[in-house]
């Protein structure tokens, strides 16, 4: 671990108070100031605004029947749509952005949107439940993609499931879909005024809400909507009366993020809600003080320096997914598995490090490539090797006040061996049952010079092989050498049974991935596929 003196530049005023939240749902503007930690945006789209096209399926991010648009401006002010599931989607992560629902896509009396004509077309519905979703997680692929091939269209509705139609008709569907027209497309001709008032709110200022009786009101000072409706949402906009632990409290900036969660150690700090949302949907527990980060851009840059590649605590699964594919090929198969869609769009690297899960996915394999996390409190820093950051179950090397705001990859030496083999019941979208992440450096002649393993879903925590490794080092890369390896992974795991997979299976699966990975590195230098 070292310290790092604090910078210089974070040492800003506090930022003003802001106590309505605001956000544009479909062509009109919300402006809310009671709003609760644990209020979902699906629970307000049905509830509160009646629209039903949206619909609650799992309430867990894997059905994807609630599919909504969320648009946001990034750091240069361009405006970008990513799906994500409204069921988990929290209200405070919300302020200054743009949520697209299917009604928006074809005003009420009017034409199809091209994209439910397709639909209809191609007979790409049964009972219908999930196919408002399977629209809007296509209408985003189109606003990024306009031609697609078949593949990125499974890509993109690897988060919806669909189980009396068949996912053939809609894949063809998709792909009969021609390119969107800005003059024909509601939300693609609507740009540059939803652009023009995102940009106007970004005003630098804190956001300190606190629910319950969520006010929806939608009249500005001079009560003008923005973008062409008969009315605006109605609702009346009432003063805000707030408990410490029912508080929304969404920081200006990253420096204004370090003060807030010095003083508030007890707050929730959600990125993108991908595992916190569960905790709400699922479990119904409290979430406040609930600190959203996901508007933060000082916190989603990817840049390489000095042979690593550091990475902000806010990158998605999607920001992060070329740099580190180009990079280290391996990654790529790893994180299209993780997931939907739209748990990739709102996931986060930083957050699947912070919740400490045995079983996240990313930790292995960025402890196998010797990966440093870098944490602040206030103006202090500090880095500590991310291997060295799980304790043990639920606990972390994580100070009272203290966030992780980014991590640094070192980047592997062109002769480095690499592999991560995820093991899931499902290939796509599914919990872990044990990962495996191999990096192995050998000698001219053959000797294993450095090897790092790293497994998630055998302990408590990710943990290194590191018996496994000292029974490797400075023997030669042989099917004798790994074979008598095997017995070393007693010293490293004892396992857990669950409703994932029993204690036996993991160990079995532990080693077999190992043996997987001495196969593989006889034919292919670098591994590029993962594992079923």
């Amino acid at each position: 671990m070292t310290a790092n003196a604090p910078d210089p530049s974070d040492s800003a005023l506090p930022p003003p108070i802001r106590r309505t939240m605001r956000f544009l749902l479909n062509d009109r503007p919300v402006f809310l100031d009671r709003v609760a930690p644990d209020d979902t945006l699906l629970d307000f789209l049905r509830i509160e605004k009646r629209l039903t096209g949206t619909k609650e399926g799992c309430a867990e991010g894997d059905c994807g029947a609630c599919t909504v648009l969320l648009g946001t401006l990034d750091a240069q002010g361009r405006l970008h749509y990513r799906s994500a599931n409204a069921c988990i989607v929290l209200m405070g992560m919300i302020d200054g952005a743009h949520i697209v629902t299917v009604e928006h896509l074809s005003p009420r009396g009017g034409p199809l949107h091209p994209i439910q004509q397709a639909m209809v077309d191609h007979h790409g519905s049964q009972c219908g439940f999930c196919t408002p979703g399977f629209v809007m997680s296509l209408y985003g692929l189109l606003m990024r993609q306009p031609t697609p091939d078949r593949l990125a269209v499974e890509r993109a509705l690897q988060g919806n499931l669909c189980r009396c139609t068949g996912y053939a008709p809609i894949v063809r569907a998709a792909l009969s879909v021609a390119a969107l027209s800005g003059t024909d497309d509601p939300v693609l001709a609507e740009r540059p005024t939803v652009t023009k008032r995102l940009a106007e709110w970004r005003d630098g200022s804190r956001l300190e809400v606190s629910g319950h009786e969520a006010a929806s009101g939608n009249a500005e000072p001079g009560g003008a909507t923005i973008l062409p409706s008969d009315v605006p949402y109605e609702g009346d906009v009432s003063e805000s009366e707030g408990a410490s632990d029912n508080r929304i409290l969404r920081p200006a900036s990253v420096a204004d993020l370090a003060r807030l969660f010095e003083d508030n150690p007890a707050g929730r700090i959600v990125a993108g809600a991908t595992d916190v949302g569960l905790w709400v949907t699922k479990f119904m527990r409290d979430v406040g003080p609930l600190i959203p980060i996901g508007h933060l851009d000082e916190l989603r840059g990817v840049e390489e320096s000095d042979g690593a590649l550091r990475i902000g605590a806010n990158v998605s699964y999607t920001d992060a997914l070329d740099a580190l594919a180009e990079r280290i090929p391996a990654f790529a198969p790893l994180l299209w598995r993780i997931g939907g869609n739209q748990i990739r769009n709102m996931g986060t690297i930083g957050g699947n490090i912070a919740n400490g899960s045995p079983i996240g996915d990313m930790p292995p394999p960025l402890i196998a490539l010797g990966a440093m996390l870098h944490l602040r409190k206030g103006d202090a820093r500090r880095d500590l090797p991310l291997e060295d950051f799980f304790i043990e179950y639920g606990k972390q090397d994580r100070w009272d006040g203290e966030f992780v705001e980014a991590l640094s990859v070192p980047l592997p030496s062109p002769d480095a061996k690499i592999a991560f083999h995820k093991i899931s019941k499902r290939r796509d979208e599914d919990i872990t049952a044990c990962l495996g992440a191999f990096h192995l450096m050998l000698t001219d002649d053959g000797t294993v010079d450095t090897i790092r393993i790293a497994y998630g879903g055998m302990a408590g925590v990710p943990k290194r092989a590191s018996a496994v490794e000292k029974a490797l080092i400075g023997r030669p890369w042989t099917e004798d050498a790994v074979e008598s390896a095997l017995a070393a992974f007693e010293e490293d795991f004892t396992p857990l049974s669950d409703m994932r997979a029993s204690a036996d299976y993991r160990m079995l699966v532990a080693r077999n991935l190992l043996r997987r990975f001495f196969a593989d590195t006889q034919d292919d230098p670098i591994q590029t596929e993962a594992a079923q």
